[in-house]
């Protein structure tokens, strides 16, 4: 079993009074996480128990309002995990008052959606919680398992064609499609379709395959909504959800209102896991037939910073960059004052233009980050 870094990050945030949130896809490794916790809480003497919120006959003790109710269920333990909390009816004033009057047991409460359980969790929370979020797994999670830079260096493009999901790496071929193929099929879709009354799945599944064909491109709401016959604000609401279950992200384009630049509302789509987008359009082909790799590279080495960043507790704002005279900087992390800007190229030998106006405007130099140095950036290593 893989250890996870986040772990130590949340054991280090227990017992300060707050609940400790922790969200991420089905099948992502929450449970295992959790479970792990609880088994080295209880080796330092704590009483620990964990809770399945999906099944009834723990929900028709959890949801309720009722403090002696509630102590009668809890009481006697220092920490209590409920798993996939989102299926509590109003589990953030369970929640508030558990926190509130019995101030010594800790919560952990995790959900596969940020939209579910943040709109059950929100105002009652507020100023009482903690959130964490745990992905697919990372690189550096995969490195540390074996010290061995070599396999990994030579399981990068099974990584970018199958994805990190736990259930998948280290499969076979054929077993690693099947996997990311029912993830998909079994988990994502389902999740993804019980949110917020959303009933038709194929407007979801052609919005999914659109936006799986566009990685590393600009993408105009405009465009996909005349294309699948639905409104601009539905298409902003269904990738708002997708990207609140951790399927995708946006990332808006960078500017101080420097001439020339494009504007804010401009905007790229990426998806966490590369398995998941390669699912979506049903391509697993190996890298010889593809003609998309630039743009799996670039998807997979900006979610490979994301997690580091977050891993290792840096708060940044992320965009991409690009003026109107096609000059385009891949990806931009802004913390502590400073911006720091990448280029992705798989292949070393291809040419890279950098943009002598963004680096003049904004004092930034651009690292390049390709198939042979990636370790460099995204691990800290030296061969």
């Amino acid at each position: 079993m893989k250890s996870r870094i986040l772990q130590s990050q949340l054991e280090n945030d227990l017992f300060k009074k707050d609940v400790v949130i922790l969200y991420g896809t089905r099948r992502v490794g929450k449970t295992t996480l959790v479970k792990q916790i609880i088994e080295n809480q209880t080796k330092k003497g704590r009483k620990c128990a964990y809770f399945n919120c999906e099944l009834m006959r723990i929900r028709s003790r959890v949801e309720t309002t009722d403090d002696q109710a509630l102590y009668d269920f809890f009481g006697g333990y220092d920490l209590v995990v409920l798993d996939e909390a989102q299926s509590i009816d109003k589990i953030g004033l369970t929640l508030k008052i558990m926190n509130d009057t019995f101030p010594n047991i800790q919560v952990i409460a995790t959900g596969s959606s940020s939209f579910d359980i943040a709109n059950k969790t929100g105002e009652p929370l507020v100023g009482r919680s903690r959130t964490f979020v745990l992905h697919q797994f990372s690189l550096q999670e995969i490195y540390n398992d074996t010290n061995d830079i070599i396999k990994l260096d030579a399981n990068i493009e099974n990584f970018m064609r199958f994805g990190l999901y736990p259930g998948v790496v280290e499969k076979v071929e054929r077993e690693a499609i099947k996997a990311i193929k029912n993830i998909t099929n079994s988990y994502l879709y389902k999740d993804i379709l019980k949110i917020d009354g959303m009933k038709n799945s194929s407007i979801l599944l052609a919005l999914l395959k659109l936006l799986a064909l566009q990685i590393g491109s600009e993408v105009s709401y405009n465009e996909i909504a005349n294309r699948l016959g639905i409104s601009i604000p539905t298409v902003a609401k269904y990738i708002d959800l997708l990207e609140k279950c951790f399927v995708l992200f946006v990332l808006p384009a960078f500017s101080r209102n420097i001439r020339n630049e494009i504007g804010l509302k401009s905007r790229k789509i990426y998806f966490y896991d590369l398995g998941i987008r390669n699912a979506i359009i049903n391509n697993f082909s190996d890298f010889s037939s593809r003609s998309d790799i630039g743009a799996l590279w670039e998807n997979f080495c900006i979610v490979e910073l994301i997690k580091k960043a977050q891993y290792h507790e840096i708060f940044f704002n992320n965009y991409f960059w690009r003026n109107y005279n096609q000059q385009e900087v891949d990806y931009i992390e802004e913390h502590s004052g400073t911006i720091y800007a990448y280029e992705f190229k798989y292949n070393p030998k291809a040419k890279v233009n950098i943009p002598k106006s963004f680096v003049e405007t904004y004092g930034a130099s651009i690292k390049l980050i390709n198939r042979e140095n990636f370790y460099k950036e995204l691990l800290n290593l030296e061969k």
